[in-house]
Formats: structure tokens, sequence, C-alpha cells
């Protein structure tokens, strides 16, 4: 069971369709995939309360981050999808991936996850994959990273050979 986290604000553009590859690629090797847009939600940023630590996971925030944590309680895999915005994921992605602390006191009940990126500019991502990268500290096991540049129109992910690799990606996952 694969939840992917979509962090782009921009419905049908360029992080949607690499997504929409992944998923269908993914859906073809007999994987489970729910995309949930975290970037159309309402989530807030994290409080650094641990009020979730006394609570069995469930963070004292009354957003839709609850019903996105319920969701991936049943996955296997996460994975992270954004755009880059100024060096980074999209700061909605940010938002929901700072709640995941959520788990910091009962455990994360996925041990897999993989990293889609796209942006303008190639040499963007530095910021982006090293936060993704230290999620190897929870024992998380990094299943891929893809990134794709050259995203200089709403739909120049539908023509971009690098989708290919994200297919890849999805059709190596046991």
């Amino acid at each position: 069971n694969i939840v992917v986290l979509s962090g782009s604000p921009r419905k049908g553009a360029n992080t949607d369709i690499m997504v929409e590859a992944f998923a269908q690629a993914a859906r073809e090797r007999g994987h489970a995939v729910e995309v949930v847009p975290v970037a159309r939600k309402r989530i807030a940023g994290c409080l650094g309360c641990k009020y979730c630590f006394s609570h069995e996971g469930v963070c004292a925030q009354k957003d839709e981050m609850g019903d996105v944590i319920e969701t991936l309680k049943s996955a296997d895999m996460a994975v992270f999808a954004s755009p880059i915005y100024w060096f980074d994921v999209t700061a909605q992605e940010k938002a929901a991936i700072d709640r995941l602390y959520a788990f910091g006191g009962i455990g994360f009940p996925f041990h897999k996850t993989a990293l889609l990126l796209d942006s303008h500019s190639d040499g963007v991502y530095d910021a982006a994959i090293a936060q993704y990268k230290l999620m190897r500290v929870l024992q998380l096991e990094d299943q891929g990273i893809v990134t794709i540049s050259g995203m200089t129109e709403r739909d120049s992910m539908a023509t971009s050979p690098k989708l290919d690799e994200v297919r890849a990606l999805a059709r190596k996952l046991v």
C-alpha cells in the first residue's frame, strides 16, 4: 500500500502528471496507490507541542492532517512529491512532512519512502534531498529519488523523457 503526498498547489500541472505516471506504473505492478494532494488541504504547521506523544499520535490541531495521518497508518510506503519552490519542497509539502512528527511517539507505520521532485532549473534540489535523507535517522528505507528539471510550461512534464525514470522507480518496488 503506497501513499503519495503531493505538494503541488497547481492542479493538473507538472507534479500531478509526474505523480500520476508513478501511480499508474505502481498499480500495474499490483500495488494499491492513494494520492493525497496535501497542498490542496487545510494543513497547519507543526506546533512542536508534543500533544501527539501523549495522545497516541493524535495531533492537538484539528485540520485535514488528521485524515492524512489516518491514511498513512495503513501505508507500507510514503512517496513525497513536490515541485521545487525557492530551492526546496513547497511550504504545503513541508507542513505535511513536519506534521509527521505525530508518528514520533507511536512509530512510523510505513518503512519505505521515495522522493519525486520537479523544477524549472537544474541543480536546485540540494535542500529538499538533504531533508529527505534525514529520514534515514528514522530507519525508513529509501527506494529512490527522481529529479526532473526543464519544467518551463504547465504541461512540460507530459513530454519529459525523465518520466521513464519515475515509472521505472514504481516498477522496481517489491
